[in-house]
């Protein structure tokens, strides 16, 4: 084993030598060169890049993977450069659960189609969020971790070497000042010529480094732009996909509010309604199933009442609403001038509304 001695004391002369200059600088017992302010600005503008950096990165990790368990096993694998196990995602794995529901419940019940239609869109949605991230882990967050564990880290190196330099420049410029014999002096001076040479050299070094900065930025507004149009494209499609799912399951009542004051999410009608051809009907009952003439399933009898069978609980909301219980069968009929979602029910001597999404018209 090669062992230098001498440039084992040497470099500990050198470290010693920096530390007492640091030391006495701190308790202002030595003088600092001060660094030019384009140069103490550049710093200032390197290290809010980095903070900002960091902070962006790391929420947009939370963003696109909220789990941290998730996010540390990833990490690891990355650490291992190893490929991270394929897993389905939140909206896949609840568009599986609806579509093992419905096929349970039947494809042919009405609760039973909607869920695997609901599961069908679910997964398109959890496809569309795989490729949002897979999109943002290439365009956005590569380039700001590259930043951060490549030209940041070179950056830091040269910051550090430039602190080392100007310490050794200062504790020469004190050797200097304590010099009284004229060898020692001259000895000195030349001390403060080569310090002071190797600090300009190594400031313009970290000059340079620190102006590419502004390049950097510019690259990572690139990169966010990418990662906005990636955004758009994700939610444009989950868009499109709500949309014509929520065709398929037909139309639904605004909303209302159960004597809890909770709001309920509106129920599918039953896929037992025949379709019919809008342009055989009225352009006045088209928003009215029931009211339309031209069905058969929705026509009331002679005497303008119709059985029905309930297909989810619902608690009324005020007096003018009857509240139901799922399955059981009760008498039905339209009042002139009534919202074209609502029906008139009556159960024995009761009376009251209910939302038609609710019920299954009996032939």
């Amino acid at each position: 084993m090669d062992f230098n001695v001498k440039k084992l004391a040497a470099d500990a002369g050198t470290f010693l030598s920096r530390a007492v200059q640091f030391t006495e600088e701190k308790f202002g017992q030595a003088e600092k060169t001060e660094l030019d302010a384009h140069l103490e600005n550049l710093l200032s503008k390197a290290e809010s890049t980095k903070l900002w950096t960091e902070k962006i990165m790391k929420q947009t990790e939370v963003l696109l993977q909220p789990n941290p368990n998730t996010r540390i096993e990833e990490f690891v694998y990355e650490k291992l450069d190893r490929k991270v196990p394929s897993r389905i995602n939140n909206s896949e794995q609840l568009g599986q659960y609806m579509l093992d529901a419905g096929n349970e419940f039947g494809p042919g019940t009405a609760y039973g189609s909607a869920l695997i239609k609901c599961g069908e869109n679910e997964n398109r949605i959890g496809a569309a969020e795989r490729e949002l991230i897979h999109t943002a882990a290439v365009n956005f967050l590569s380039p700001l971790r590259n930043f951060l564990e490549g030209d940041y880290k070179t950056i830091s190196k040269e910051r550090k070497l430039l602190q080392n330099k100007r310490l050794d420049l200062d504790a020469a410029k004190a050797r200097l000042r304590k010099a009284k014999v004229s060898e020692s002096r001259s000895a000195a001076e030349q001390e403060v010529r080569i310090t002071q040479s190797d600090f300009d050299r190594q400031a313009e070094i970290t000059r340079l480094l620190l102006e590419g900065i502004s390049s950097t930025h510019a690259h990572h507004l690139r990169c966010l732009h990418e990662y906005v149009d990636a955004q758009v494209t994700y939610y444009a499609q989950c868009y499109q996909y709500m949309v014509d799912l929520q065709k398929q399951l037909g139309s639904f009542p605004t909303s209302f509010t159960s004597n809890n004051n909770q709001i309920a999410s509106a129920p599918v009608l039953s896929n037992t309604v025949p379709p019919f051809s809008a342009s055989s009907v009225p352009l006045s009952t088209l928003n009215n199933p029931i009211a339309a003439t031209g069905t058969t399933d929705y026509k009331m009898s002679s005497s303008g009442t119709r059985k029905a069978r309930v297909l989810y609980d619902y608690d009324a909301a005020d007096s003018s609403e009857l509240s139901l219980l799922a399955d059981e069968v009760i008498t039905v009929y339209s009042l002139p001038g009534m919202d074209s979602d609502w029906l008139m029910s009556e159960r024995g001597n009761q009376k009251g509304k209910v939302p038609i999404t609710y019920l299954e018209l009996l032939n």
